[in-house]
């Protein structure tokens, strides 16, 4: 290979450290590392000059951008978001991020102009968090629906969302309807389906007549239950298993199915070929 790709090297953070601080003199608010990576945080009104400087000046020349992601800190007050801008030194091999704070109603400036594809990031990132971008000419949701209510991405957003879709028959289209729990809480049962519960489901009692305690209806087994419902039946199982299964005994061979002997029965005469030896086979 002519030109192979430089290898990351960790001793070029302070040499990165120190060749952004002179190529950003205005609008770096702080430059350090943490876990082997390089934040620096930029003031969003000088965020295009920064970027320009971090792309363009030799020594750096982050050329590509990998990503934007946001960030929800809640506590901090108006300016609760945070930007991030992930990028990439093809010539360095080498990585950076730079972060801007920005509230709900105040814009960053997009970067479209720089790279474009930053647009879907841009989206993506207002989508989830509402953060606003000026001069995006695309600023739309993107990964959720249509007239969705909300961002998702958010710490006070809640896990159910405030809106369900479904599609109805009866309309023929797809319905928006607020989110109905109907249990918020549900009990499991994790007894060995081979023990059985100790307890009935609602379903299962059979019309028996089962224990109940002053007061309100006491838990049951089922072993209980089933002795109910035989006691009830309008035939009881056999006590043992030579016993039929019914309440009275057959009285009749019809109703066994055992038969009568043939009338032309007659014993079957004995072979005078066949003597039996000592050994008690034929010989």
């Amino acid at each position: 290979m002519r030109a192979p790709a430089p290898k990351w090297a960790y001793e070029l953070n302070d040499a990165t450290l120190d060749a952004a601080r002179a190529a950003i003199p205005q609008g770096l608010v702080n430059a350090f590392a943490h876990v082997g990576e390089i934040q620096l945080h930029v003031h969003r009104d000088h965020l295009i000059a920064a970027l320009t400087a971090l792309r363009d000046t030799p020594g750096l020349e982050y050329q590509q951008l990998m990503d934007i992601a946001g960030v929800d800190y809640p506590d901090r007050g108006e300016e609760r978001f945070e930007v991030v801008y992930c990028m990439l030194s093809l010539t360095r091999n080498h990585r950076l991020h730079v972060h801007v704070t920005a509230s709900e109603d105040t814009p960053v400036p997009s970067v479209t102009a720089m790279w474009p594809v930053a647009g879907w990031y841009e989206r993506e990132v207002y989508d989830m968090y509402g953060v606003l971008f000026a001069g995006n000419q695309d600023l739309r949701r993107i990964l959720t629906d249509y007239g969705f209510r909300g961002h998702p991405q958010r710490k006070d957003f809640p896990l159910s969302g405030f809106v369900e879709m479904r599609y109805s028959e009866e309309a023929k289209r797809v319905m928006y309807e607020p989110v109905k729990l109907a249990q918020d809480f549900r009990t499991f049962d994790f007894t060995s389906p081979w023990e059985g519960a100790e307890y009935v489901l609602p379903g299962d009692e059979k019309g028996a007549a089962l224990p109940q305690a002053k007061g309100a209806p006491s838990p049951v087994t089922a072993d209980q239950v089933r002795k109910a419902d035989d006691a009830q039946s309008d035939k009881r199982p056999a006590d043992a298993p030579s016993e039929p299964y019914a309440k009275e005994d057959a009285n009749s061979s019809a109703e066994t199915g055992a038969g009568k002997p043939h009338p032309n029965d007659t014993p079957k005469p004995a072979d005078p070929d066949v003597i039996p030896g000592k050994g008690g086979q034929n010989q």
